[in-house]
């Protein structure tokens, strides 16, 4: 039988193995290639030949840096889904950079309301919560800084 404890974990697993279940490959490099054009990438389709012939040779789904005199250059390959190319500057770059960043602490936010929001939780099994407990500081780095015998 499973505790009640581990059964709201058992649940929020399942919503998430759902819910990124649900969006596919495709969605999820559309997704992405979206703020992409949202950060200043400008979309060349593989028109000719040629063009299919490069945009094959080139890594998918990943950037690659191109410097051209004094200017550098971030190209990103697509055959997936648009058959094309993203080229963008340093400032593009920068602003989807900067896009994926907030997009993580944002996730992790959320991710961390959700975590404490569990009403089954019982935080006096893990000891005083009084003032002065410092019996364990992130920082630290683990569960036992040797500080209380027995931990």
């Amino acid at each position: 039988m499973v505790s009640k404890t581990i059964k709201p974990l058992i649940g929020l697993a399942m919503m998430a193995s759902l819910v990124t279940g649900c969006v596919s490959e495709s969605q999820q490099i559309q997704s992405k290639e979206d703020h992409l054009a949202a950060a200043g990438f400008a979309v060349k389709a593989a028109s000719t030949p040629k063009q299919q012939t490069m945009l094959n040779s080139l890594p998918q789904h990943r950037f690659i840096k191109r410097v051209k005199g004094d200017k550098v250059f971030y190209v990103y390959a697509d055959t997936a889904v648009c058959d094309c190319l993203y080229v963008g500057d340093q400032a593009a770059y920068d602003h989807y950079q900067q896009y994926r960043q907030a997009k993580a602490l944002a996730d992790e936010q959320q991710m961390t309301a959700i975590e404490y929001q569990n009403a089954e939780w019982d935080w006096g099994g893990w000891g005083p919560w009084g003032p002065g407990w410092t019996a364990w500081n992130p920082a630290w780095g683990n569960w036992d800084p040797g500080m209380y015998p027995g931990w």
